[in-house]
């Protein structure tokens, strides 16, 4: 690890990471903040979840590609690569002129955001030791606590202010300053060998996701269209298993995930993704559409859950070695469902700052759930693997972004038709379609009853889907010495205490 990065300036390197970090950041929560005004300008509220899950699903499919040739290649080029591809249609998505063009130039974003968060945390990997990366960690973490603040202040200043083009556009600066500090500060020495990039793989697997996607968002398309989509993602699904087994470089590596370790961390990542995506969409709206608050109250209410997530990596590192990594993450994790148990009890008149806790609830959860995943996973495979280990750990947290954005904003949409009974249900639509829409339905209480209604629907669907990730934590093996302070074992016996069988299942595979 130390050889691979020895002449880097380290602490500028943090800085540039800390850059980008902020700057992935920063953009959820003015995105999150501002999108119901820009839904209402450019129309289309049915398509209101694609903004995510458009952004959400090149950034899935991406990340392990771009892990496997950080493998290869080095961290720097593939950081400095993703971070253009981000600026550019960064610049794009500010002049977008409808939802289709929005939600194309997101997808291009979202292409680019693929290589920054899993390399960047691959670099925090290679630059410290297991001791120290837990304190490195928790520091970044506060970024997202500082942008937790600054995102949804500036998402309610620039929709009310200026332009709303510029919470992408903010993006430029920042971008620019980290891609100097990576090309000046991160020197890597790096081995060079020919990689072959699985494209078939990756079409297959964009086909079988795009596909579950429509079918989830186009409820009301017929039998006969539905079922053409299911008999879709199933052939392409099963033909990308099969390209898998066979290419020589998959974009997943079945070895990799078939280790118990690391199926069961991105299982449990995969979920709490879902769960989460569902209250960073579905919150502001409610905040703003149900209990008429203004943008800047909704943002500060989804502040709450970037603020648990760094809290809870920073203080994981003392979690682990009084308790455990095991006890932190079985017991740490409860407070993710917990917290989204408040959510099916939000009603038309709550305060906000009940919606607020069981924010920061899911947030903790979700912090010490994401950094533990991340830190098993890093320390189960050597230096040539971590990229791609990394990014398994990123690509799942992102599928279940896409599959929760998607199936959740389903759910909004089947639930304005089933209590809306046609008239009441156009009605909403042509109000959120609006620029000022969402805000005025506190003002018609039959319509508002209809939106709150179907909100509901979706609550109780993050709620059983935090559950199931609470149970699936349980299922991650674990010993329950592993992280504590009195335990000072070697990297080997890190391993084999964090996961038993692995050690004895890499030998067998060897």
């Amino acid at each position: 690890m130390i050889d691979k990065v020895s002449k880097t300036n380290r602490p500028l390197v943090i800085v540039s990471i800390v850059l980008a970090t902020f700057m992935v950041a920063i953009e959820a929560t003015i995105v999150a903040t501002a999108m119901p005004h820009i839904v209402g300008e450019l129309g289309g509220f049915t398509y209101y979840s694609w903004v995510f899950s458009a952004f959400l699903l090149a950034q899935s499919t991406t990340t392990i590609i771009y892990g496997k040739l950080s493998d290869t290649f080095g961290r720097k080029p593939i950081l400095v690569v993703g971070i253009i591809i981000f600026l550019i249609a960064s610049t794009l998505a500010g002049f977008a002129w409808s939802m289709a063009s929005l939600i194309g130039f997101r997808l291009l974003q979202g292409i680019g955001a693929g290589a920054i968060t899993p390399v960047a945390m691959t670099v925090v990997g290679d630059l410290y030791t297991l001791e120290k990366r837990a304190k490195v960690q928790g520091g970044l973490a506060t970024v997202w606590a500082f942008s937790a603040v600054v995102g949804p202040l500036a998402g309610g200043l620039i929709v009310d202010y200026v332009s709303w083009g510029w919470i992408f556009w903010i993006n430029i600066p920042l971008g620019i300053l980290t891609i100097l500090g990576f090309v000046l500060f991160l020197h890597e020495t790096i081995e060079h060998r020919q990689v072959k990039i699985d494209y078939l793989g990756t079409v297959l697997f964009s086909i079988a996701i795009v596909s579950l996607l429509i079918m989830l968002t186009e409820t009301d398309a017929g039998f006969v269209v539905l079922t053409a989509l299911a008999v879709l993602v199933v052939v392409a699904g099963y033909l990308f298993l099969l390209q898998e087994r066979r290419a020589p470089e998959p974009i997943i590596s079945l070895e990799l995930w078939s280790r118990r370790l690391i199926a069961t961390s991105n299982t449990v990542v995969l979920l709490a993704g879902m769960a989460l995506i569902g209250l960073t969409t579905m919150l502001p709206i409610y905040v703003q559409g149900v209990l008429g608050r203004s943008p800047l109250v909704a943002g500060f209410t989804l502040t709450m859950l970037i603020v648990g997530w760094p809290l809870a990596v920073m203080l994981s590192g003392r979690l682990f070695s009084t308790f455990g990594i095991r006890n932190t993450l079985r017991v740490g994790s409860c407070m993710f469902p917990l917290g989204a148990a408040l959510l099916p009890f939000l009603h038309i008149d709550s305060s906000p700052v009940v919606a607020g806790i069981g924010a920061f609830m899911m947030g903790f959860g979700m912090g010490l759930i994401n950094f533990t995943s991340i830190i098993l996973v890093q320390e189960s495979v050597d230096w040539s693997m971590r990229g791609s280990a990394t990014a398994s750990i990123i690509f799942s947290r992102s599928l279940g972004n896409t599959l929760g954005a998607t199936a959740l904003g389903a759910i909004l949409n089947v639930g304005i038709l089933h209590f809306g009974s046609g008239e009441l249900a156009d009605q909403l639509h042509n109000m959120l379609n609006q620029p000022a829409g969402l805000i005025n339905l506190s003002s018609n209480p039959a319509i508002q009853s209809v939106f709150y209604s179907a909100l509901h629907w979706t609550f109780w669907g993050v709620f059983v889907v935090a559950v199931l990730t609470f149970i699936t934590t349980w299922l991650v093996p674990v010993s329950t010495d592993a992280g504590r302070k009195n335990a000072q074992p070697t990297t080997e016996q890190k391993i084999e205490s964090i996961d038993p069988a692995l050690v004895s299942l890499d030998e067998k595979q060897s």
